[in-house]
C-alpha cells in the first residue's frame, strides 16, 4: 500500500513539475506564490521580532526605536562595539558568504538561475538583525528582501522544481517581504517587478501578488492593518505649489546620485580586509550617533514625527544629511546594512525641510510639512532604486490619499530622470553590482528564454540503445518508434542518432544480402554505420533554455539530453534537445 502511495504521490508531483516547465502554468505557479507569501510572512514576523525584542528590553524609552534616549557614551559606544563584532562576524566567512541583501539577491537570479542556499538566508538574518540592535544606519527592508527571496528558493529547491519556477518563487519571496515590510502588497509587487526581475509578464505578475497579499495577511495577524508610518491626510493646497515641487525633485535628484557617487567611490576599499573595513564603518559611524541619534537603527520614528510636523528645519536637514553620507559611505565601506529603509529617511527629512522652506517663501499656499515629506521620501526611493512605478505605488499604499498621486508622478519623475539623465547614474543596486565586476542581464531574449525550462520542448521520442546492437535487437529497439537513439558509451550517452538511419541502414543490408544471397550482418556498429550523427552533452531538466543555449555555446554540442538525478548515481534521460529547437520556439513566441 505505501509502494502504490509513493507512486502515485511521484506522479502527481511529476506531473506538477512537467507543467511548470512552459508559461503556461498560472494554476501551478499561483499555488507557489500563495505558499511564497504564507512563508515568507512568517519569516519577516520572526526577522522583526528579533529586532524588536532586544530594543525594547534595552533601550530608555519606548518602543524599539528611542536610540535618542541613550546618553552620549552609550550612542557613541554601542554602534562601534556592534561594528567589530559584525566585522569579526564577516572576517571568519568566506568571501562569497559575506554577499547578503537585495543585490546579492539579483547576482543569484542572473547567474545561477535563483539558487539561495540556507547557509546565505542564515548569516543574512544574523547581520540584518546586527546591523539594526547595534544602531548602525541601517534597515530591515533589504534583509527581508534577502529572506524572503532564500526561504521561497530553498522551497523551489525541495520541491526540485525548474529553474524557471524557482526565478519566479524568488520574485514571490521579494514582492512578499516588501508587502510584509511596509504592509504594501501592490508596491511590494512592482518593487519585485521592476528592480529585482527587471520585467514584467502576466505568468509572473500573477503569482507574485498572491504572494504579497498573503505575506501581508500574515503580518497583520499580527501587527494589524495599519501601513509602516502614521500619515496624517495630505493633499496639495495650490497649483503654485508646482514650481516647488520641481525644485524639490531636482534637490532630491541631485541627492541621490551623491548617494550613489558616495557608494561607488568607498567600492574602491573593497579588496581591504572586511574587519578593517567594518571597523572604520563603526569608527564613522559613533561621532554621527552622538551628534545625530536620530541616523541611528531603522528610524521610522523620525519620519512619523517628519509627517506630522513634530522636526525643526535644521534638525530635518542635519538628520537627511547625516543619513545621507553616514550609510553611503559605511554600506560602501562594507557594512552589511539595508539602504531602502534610509533611503526613505533622508527622501523625507529633506522633503520635510524644503517644505518648511517653502512654507516661508508661500506662506498662503504652502501645503503641510508632512505632505512635503512623503514627495521627497518617494522621489528618493524612485531616484536611488530607478524604480519610479515601485515608488509611486509605495507613496499611494503608505498614504492611502488619491490626491497625492498627480504631485507624485512629478516628483519621482523629474528626481529619476536628474539621477539618471543628468548624472549618469544607474540604480544603485546596479551600481553595486558593476563594482562586483558583474553585470545584470535583462534583455528581451534572454528574459524570454529564462522563462521556459528544457523540460517544456524537449523531444521525448528518444530510445537509449548500446553502441554495438544485433540486428535483432536493432529491429526490436525500432519497433517502439522513437524519433532519436541516444547512443551509450562507457561513461554515459555519446551521440544522438536519428531512428531513421539505423531503419534505412537496415533496409540497404537486407536488399544487398538479397541480392547478394547472403545474410544480413549479425552485429552493428552505430559509430559506424551511415547516418547523421551529433556530439551530445547533459543539461539538468531543471535547466532553462537560456542555460542550455550556455551548454551549446561551452560545449559545442550538437544536441542536449535532459537528465535528472532520480536515485544516487542514477541518473534519467527524458529527452533531447537542438539548438534549433530554441531558435524555433524563440521565433515562435515572437510572432
Amino acid at each position: 500500500m505505501t509502494k502504490i502511495w509513493h507512486q502515485i504521490s511521484e506522479k502527481l508531483t511529476s506531473a506538477f513539475t512537467r507543467r511548470l516547465s512552459g508559461v503556461d502554468s498560472l494554476p501551478q505557479l499561483a499555488i507557489l506564490g500563495l505558499l511564497s507569501g504564507i512563508v515568507t510572512g512568517a519569516v519577516i514576523l520572526v526577522f522583526r521580532l528579533a529586532i524588536e525584542w532586544p530594543l525594547e528590553y534595552f533601550l530608555p524609552g519606548e518602543g524599539s526605536e528611542a536610540f535618542e534616549d541613550l546618553g552620549l557614551v552609550a550612542r557613541g559606544v554601542l554602534p562601534l562595539a556592534g561594528a567589530l563584532g559584525i566585522g569579526l562576524f564577516l572576517h571568519r566567512l568566506a568571501t562569497h558568504d559575506r554577499k547578503v541583501g537585495v543585490v546579492h539577491v539579483m547576482e543569484r537570479l542572473n547567474y545561477h538561475q535563483g539558487y539561495i542556499t540556507a547557509r546565505s538566508a542564515v548569516i543574512q538574518f544574523v547581520v540584518g538583525v546586527a546591523t539594526v540592535v547595534t544602531g548602525q544606519s541601517a534597515g530591515r527592508e533589504g534583509p527581508a528582501v534577502h529572506l524572503g527571496a532564500a526561504f521561497s528558493s530553498l522551497m523551489g529547491q525541495w520541491m526540485r522544481l525548474p529553474n524557471n519556477s524557482i526565478r519566479t518563487l524568488v520574485a514571490c519571496g521579494c514582492a512578499a517581504a516588501i508587502s510584509a515590510s511596509f504592509n504594501t502588497p501592490i508596491s511590494g509587487v512592482i518593487f519585485a517587478m521592476e528592480v529585482v526581475m527587471m520585467e514584467y509578464t502576466i505568468a509572473g505578475f500573477t503569482p507574485i501578488v498572491l504572494a504579497a497579499v498573503s505575506a501581508a495577511v500574515v503580518t497583520q495577524l499580527v501587527y494589524g492593518a495599519e501601513p509602516a508610518f502614521n500619515v496624517p491626510a495630505l493633499t496639495m493646497n495650490s497649483f503654485l505649489e508646482i514650481p516647488w515641487v520641481l525644485v524639490i525633485a531636482v534637490i532630491i535628484g541631485v541627492s541621490a546620485a551623491l548617494f550613489i557617487q558616495l557608494v561607488g567611490a568607498m567600492g574602491r576599499f573593497k579588496h581591504r580586509p572586511v574587519l578593517l573595513r567594518v571597523i572604520v564603518a563603526g569608527v564613522l559611524m559613533a561621532p554621527v550617533a552622538v551628534l545625530v541619534p536620530q541616523t541611528m537603527g531603522i528610524g521610522y520614528d523620525t519620519v512619523n514625527e517628519t509627517m506630522n510636523g513634530g522636526l525643526g528645519f535644521w534638525l530635518l536637514l542635519s538628520v537627511g544629511v547625516a543619513k545621507l553620507v553616514i550609510t553611503a559611505l559605511t554600506v560602501g565601506l562594507g557594512m552589511p546594512s539595508s539602504i531602502i529603509g534610509p533611503t526613505l529617511i533622508i527622501g523625507a527629512t529633506l522633503g520635510g525641510a524644503l517644505g518648511l522652506v517653502g512654507a516661508d517663501i508661500m506662506p498662503d499656499h504652502a501645503s503641510s510639512v508632512g505632505f512635503y515629506a512623503m514627495l521627497g521620501m518617494g522621489a528618493m526611493m524612485g531616484a536611488v532604486l530607478q524604480a519610479p512605478l515601485a515608488a509611486l505605488m509605495a507613496l499611494l499604499e503608505l498614504t492611502r490619499n488619491p490626491n497625492i498621486i498627480l504631485p507624485g508622478m512629478l516628483v519621482i519623475t523629474t528626481a529619476t530622470l536628474i539621477t539618471s539623465e543628468a548624472f549618469g547614474k544607474k540604480s544603485l543596486f546596479l551600481t553595486v553590482l558593476k563594482g562586483q565586476g558583474l553585470s545584470y542581464q535583462s534583455s528581451p531574449v534572454i528574459q524570454a528564454l529564462r522563462r521556459v525550462s528544457v523540460a517544456a520542448i524537449m523531444d521525448k521520442g528518444i530510445l537509449r540503445v548500446s553502441r554495438k546492437l544485433t540486428t535483432e535487437e536493432a529491429r526490436k529497439a525500432l519497433k517502439s518508434e522513437p524519433k532519436w537513439l541516444i547512443v551509450e558509451g562507457k561513461n554515459g550517452p555519446t551521440a544522438l542518432l536519428p531512428a531513421v538511419d539505423l531503419a534505412r541502414y537496415l533496409e540497404d543490408a537486407e536488399e544487398m544480402a538479397a541480392e547478394d544471397s547472403g545474410e544480413p550482418p549479425e552485429s552493428i556498429d552505430l559509430m559506424d554505420i551511415p547516418a547523421n550523427r551529433r556530439d551530445i552533452a547533459p543539461v539538468q531538466y531543471q535547466a532553462t533554455l537560456e542555460e542550455a543555449l550556455h551548454e551549446f555555446e561551452t560545449t559545442s554540442a550538437e544536441a542536449l539530453y535532459v537528465q535528472r538525478h532520480v536515485a544516487p548515481m542514477i541518473q534519467r534521460v527524458y529527452g533531447v534537445v537542438l539548438k534549433s529547437d530554441i531558435e524555433s520556439y524563440y521565433q515562435y513566441r515572437r510572432s
